[in-house]
């Protein structure tokens, strides 16, 4: 019998979390006293945003990746909801886009000027109503442009609406409530498979374009609070607890939910466990809410499946984690990772670096930066809905490298609106900025072209509903198309009563 040690070498083994001085972090930022199991927090290259706490309504703010220090009580903030923020992210393909969810029922998508918040931002780019009860969760596809799924408390995940407001798929009441009623979303790489646990705990995995229910989990030893999608391994990971309410870390087959591949025991404390994964170095971080560590894993395709590495240790708890995209890494570093934290009982968001220690750490080390997906989508929103699955464009984090998009060009509107959206600016007359005015006429000419567009190739015809009947095994979703002028909804408040909900909910 050959000996075999249990020392497995790896090049992450010295991994270590390096976390930012007080004047390199934002010091100040009156976090969120919210309670609901989310990050409250979302960053990119150029901005990050807080979710704040504030009276008579919501709003979240947005500063500028380097704006570190003492930050001003009075900095203007994103404040158009009516109700407690609960959700912000970041769109993939646009850094200054992103989305918002809250307790008014409503999802909102905001466009940020180029040179920050200046003013408060009350009007958003769009607002999606499709909810009745508050929306809890967001996710934007990981491959389609403009693509945003959100999940409520009124048990749906939604509605597919494009211009003239047109239902791809039928939002129903599912029969068991407990099962639309989601505490986690993740997508896999290519969007084409939807991971996500219920309040039933189990893990189950969807169609994203029909709601069918493919794989449900089926372990009563494991009671699921979180799912991510491990891209590259085809595996699921989900954390939760056990049944004696010890923390818990599962790997599953996607493809088979019935027996889990792996499961470990972690340690007893209550917090919710947040998992983070690293595609280009297959390394798995676990951060539970009100801890001050995070533990770091490496992932494979041999069993075990997992080992452990080491952890970052603090005194100070966390409320919630933003992740930065590869994109924003400082490679001269050797920075792999690095998280945003939220410290609120300190009011400060603390940056803090995973640096994998190098004897030249001023050169670019090809073997901690592989080819990453990258700004640019891979296709449409329409494309998606058809049905074409596309991997994401890939980009190299060497300085100065280009790679070409190696999907075909997109339809050409897309170049008018970008072309709006690059106007993100404040409106200034005195500096030479486009004024109100011209902006507005500029917006109806964009207006009529998309309208004859979407006339031309995407005729108004109504379906036919009237022999539909709910399936079992769907849930149902929610995915908003974000394309400017594409699908607006009909401008109409959330109901406030509860005749109202029912009324409603029986159309």
């Amino acid at each position: 019998m050959s000996w075999r040690s249990s020392f497995r070498c790896s090049k992450f083994r010295h991994i270590f979390g390096k976390p930012s001085t007080k004047e390199h972090s934002y010091d100040g930022v009156p976090i969120t006293r919210s309670v609901h199991d989310n990050h409250y927090c979302s960053a990119n290259p150029c901005f990050i945003a807080v979710v704040t706490e504030c009276a008579g309504g919501g709003s979240f703010l947005v500063l500028p990746i380097h704006h570190t220090g003492r930050v001003d009580p009075q900095h203007p903030r994103v404040c158009g909801h009516s109700g407690s923020v609960l959700d912000v992210k970041w769109n993939p393909f646009d850094d200054h886009c992103i989305a918002s969810c809250s307790e008014d029922c409503t999802v909102k998508v905001w466009d940020i000027p180029v040179c920050g918040v200046q003013q408060n931002l009350t009007k958003a780019r769009k607002t999606l109503i499709g909810h009745c009860r508050r929306v809890a969760l967001i996710e934007w596809h990981p491959t389609a442009e403009n693509l945003l799924l959100s999940a409520a408390y009124d048990y749906k995940v939604g509605a597919v609406i494009r211009y003239p407001v047109r239902v791809v798929l039928m939002p129903v009441h599912h029969r068991y409530p407990s099962d639309s009623l989601l505490l986690s979303v993740s997508f896999n790489s290519d969007g084409s498979r939807l991971a996500v646990t219920s309040k039933d705990r189990r893990v189950r995995v969807l169609d994203p374009r029909t709601g069918r229910i493919l794989q449900v989990s089926n372990s009563k030893s494991h009671r699921a609070n979180k799912v991510l999608y491990i891209g590259g391994l085809k595996m699921l990971v989900s954390t939760g607890s056990s049944p004696w309410n010890h923390r818990q870390i599962v790997l599953w087959d996607p493809d088979d939910l019935s027996e889990p591949l792996y499961e470990e025991e972690l340690d007893g404390s209550a917090g919710v466990l947040f998992p983070f994964y690293d595609p280009d170095t297959q390394m798995l971080y676990l951060a539970g809410k009100g801890d001050g560590n995070i533990r770091y894993y490496e992932l494979s395709t041999e069993k075990p499946y997992i080992s452990f590495l080491t952890e970052y240790r603090s005194l100070l708890p966390q409320k919630g984690l933003a992740v930065m995209p590869k994109r924003g890494l400082d490679v001269s570093a050797c920075e792999v990772f690095r998280f945003y934290r939220l410290i609120a009982f300190k009011d400060l968001v603390e940056p803090l670096s995973m640096i994998v220690p190098r004897k030249e750490s001023g050169v670019f080390q090809e073997d901690l930066y592989p080819m990453t997906a990258g700004n640019q989508a891979a296709m449409t929103a329409q494309e998606w809905l058809l049905g074409i699955n596309r991997s994401p464009v890939l980009m190299s984090l060497r300085p100065g490298t280009l790679i070409a998009n190696p999907y075909p060009e997109t339809p050409a509107e897309k170049g008018l609106v970008r072309q709006l959206s690059s106007l993100r600016f404040q409106m200034d007359p005195s500096v030479g900025a486009v004024t109100k005015a011209r902006l507005e006429f500029m917006e109806e000419d964009f207006l009529e072209e998309q309208l004859a567009y979407q006339d031309a190739k995407y005729p108004r015809e109504v379906s036919d509903l009237s022999g539909w009947q709910p399936d079992e095994t769907q849930i149902p979703l929610w995915t908003y198309c974000c394309t400017p002028h594409c699908c607006e909804p009909a401008e109409r408040p959330p109901p406030t009563t509860e005749s109202e909900v029912r009324r409603k909910l029986i159309r």
